[in-house]
This record gives structure tokens, sequence and C-alpha cells, in this order.
């Protein structure tokens, strides 16, 4: 792989032939402050907060989408660069509604962590203008236009994650504003996990909760298919409150279907069944699981020996992990000796 040299911030740096100054950075370990950007996404370039000084250039350039090459020399911190961010960030609250303490952002806000590191004060914030064309909502997600802060993740992470296309930038009478179109939203949730404000948010659930009030994030194997899309859990009391991608995981990257983001209803459903019941006298009695596997394999003795092996036959679950699935087809070709084995993905 060619390599280019360049020094950031004196430090001497190399770095892919193509990368940016912002991936030369994070890769020698020195952090430029983002807004826009997200690991996931092509570089969007929309807030300016990365920019940087390079030499030989009077004007900063946005280091995400920069180029680096050989022999350049750039500082990522300086007066100039200071007052540029705080700048951006005034701009951006004067038309950002100042209700940190309700929230559901509050704590996760990268907003909020970037005025504090810029020590941004003073900023008066008149009533909301909403950024959008009209506040948005399906049954798992809603909008809070006025804390739209036009940095587009949920449009590029629409259209480039999840390639559903259900946000868009159109042209509006106060210029470029966002736009859903309901038919095509599947309530994936990835806009909300990539967006960096409060302005998308889950609805989940009336239960507020605060970050900080979380007990612990657990990482798990999504349950509703094979394809094993990593999960965390984030937990409060002892019940998983809210569920999302982790980002950095195979096979799914951070991406979650509606499902996956929000199906976790059952864990506490009062109809759910701890024990197995077998039906005797037209009423079910609950029953060991050893009783009952040794029920289930009385029966199918009985039916092989009465009508042969294929008049059995076996649904696997798709929330069933491919290992399981994989031993389920084995059990019915090599020991029952059918193929009458499906899979239903509906389930």
């Amino acid at each position: 792989m060619s390599m280019v040299k360049l020094t950031i911030d004196g430090m001497e740096v190399s770095a892919p032939v193509g990368s940016t100054i912002l991936e030369a950075a994070q890769g020698a370990g020195i952090r430029i402050p983002t807004l826009c950007f997200h690991e996931r996404l092509k570089p969007i370039g929309s807030c300016g907060i990365c920019v940087v000084e390079t030499e030989g250039s009077s004007t900063p350039v946005h280091a995400c989408e920069t180029i680096v090459s050989e022999g350049m020399s750039v500082a990522t911190r300086s007066e100039r660069l200071l007052s540029i961010r705080q700048e951006i960030l005034k701009s951006i609250l004067v038309h950002h509604p100042l209700d940190c303490p309700v929230c559901d952002k509050a704590g996760e806000c990268e907003l909020q962590d970037l005025v504090v590191e810029h020590g941004v004060t003073g900023v008066e914030a008149p009533a909301p203008t909403s950024k959008f064309t009209e506040p948005y909502a399906t049954t798992m997600l809603k909008s809070w236009p006025e804390r739209c802060v036009s940095c587009l993740r949920c449009v590029k992470a629409c259209s480039e994650i999840q390639g559903h296309y259900a946000l868009s930038v159109v042209e509006g009478p106060d210029g470029p504003r966002i736009s859903y179109d309901g038919d095509k939203c599947v309530s994936c949730g990835e806009c909300i996990q990539l967006c960096p404000t409060g302005t998308l948010v889950e609805k989940k659930t009336e239960l507020r909760w605060r970050t900080w009030q979380e007990e612990q994030k657990i990482r798990t194997t999504c349950p509703y298919c094979g394809v094993g899309c990593q999960q965390l859990l984030h937990v409060n009391n002892g019940r998983i409150i809210k569920v999302s991608g982790v980002e950095d995981a195979e096979p799914n990257k951070g991406r979650l279907c509606v499902k996956g983001r929000y199906g976790y209803d059952f864990i506490y459903s009062d109809e759910r069944l701890k024990t197995p019941l077998i039906r005797e006298n037209g009423r079910f009695r609950e029953a060991s699981f050893d009783e009952a596997i040794r029920l289930v394999v009385r029966k199918f003795k009985q039916i092989i020996a009465e009508s042969g092996p294929d008049a059995i036959a076996g649904v696997s679950c798709s929330r069933s992990i491919n290992e399981d699935s994989y031993q389920m087809q084995k059990l019915f070709r090599a020991v029952i000796g059918t193929n009458n084995i499906d899979n239903c993905a509906r389930t």
C-alpha cells in the first residue's frame, strides 16, 4: 500500500494515499472535533467544525474532505480555528432550543459536548424555527424539527446505509430543508442512531430516563433471524430500555431492522411460556423439559414406524441462529431420514 508522509500538529504521520486529513489524524490518535462526520458515512462536510489549517493556504479546509499530500503540514489547533469553531456553534445555537433539561439526548448529545469543549456561552436562543418541511413521526420514531442542526447524517444514513431513501434534501421557501417520505420509511431507526442531537428520537415507550441512569450495556445477538446482527441492550433497573446496533461489529456494522431495534416487548410479556405444556384430555398441563422431550421422541418413533420418515416435517424458526438451523436439518436428514425441512422467514 502506497503511503504519504505529512506532519499534523508537529507530529510526523504516515497515511495511505487517498486518505483525508481527518482519517490520517485519527490513525495517529489526534482528535479533530466533528459534528456531521460519521465513520459509516461518506464525508458530508456540512458543519465545518473539522476545519484545520494547512501550510501555504490562507483559508482553513475541512479535514473530512481534504485529501492528504506528500509533505503536507497541518495544524488542528490554533486561536483562529477555535474562533471559527465557536462561531459555527453559536450560529447553530441561535436557532437551536436550549431545552437540554428535557431533551431525550441530554448526556449523549454531540452538540452539547462540542459547546462545552469550545467554551461557548452567552448565546441568546430565540423561539425555535423548524428546519424540516414538517414534523415527522411513525409508530416507532418522532422528530423535533427545531433541534435540527442540518448535519444531514439522517439523510445519508437512510440512503447510504439502509438504502430506503425515505429522507431527502429539498428546496423550501427559506432554503434547503429535510423532507420525509413516509411510504419509504420502515422505522429501522438508523437515522435515530446517527443523529447527533435530539432531533430524531424513539417513542417506543413512555418511560423516561437519562443516559447516565443506564446500569449497563450488554452486547448480544439479535434473536429475530439467523443473520446474527450484534446489538447493545441498554439496561435500567434490570429492564431493557433501548436497543442499539454495535457500530464496529460484523455482520451489521451498527445496522438493525425495525424488529431488531424495537422488538423486545415479548421479554416482559405475561403470556410468555415458561415451562413446557402437554395436552391431556383436551387441556394443557405443565411438564418438565425432560418429560416433554421424551414425549416428542416417543411420538416421532411411533409415526416413523407407522407411516415412514416422510410423514414428519420440520420448520426451523428464523429466530434461530444458523448453527441451530444446521443442527435441525442434520437431525431430520441424517437421523429421522427425511428431507422435509424448511425455514420460515416470516417469524
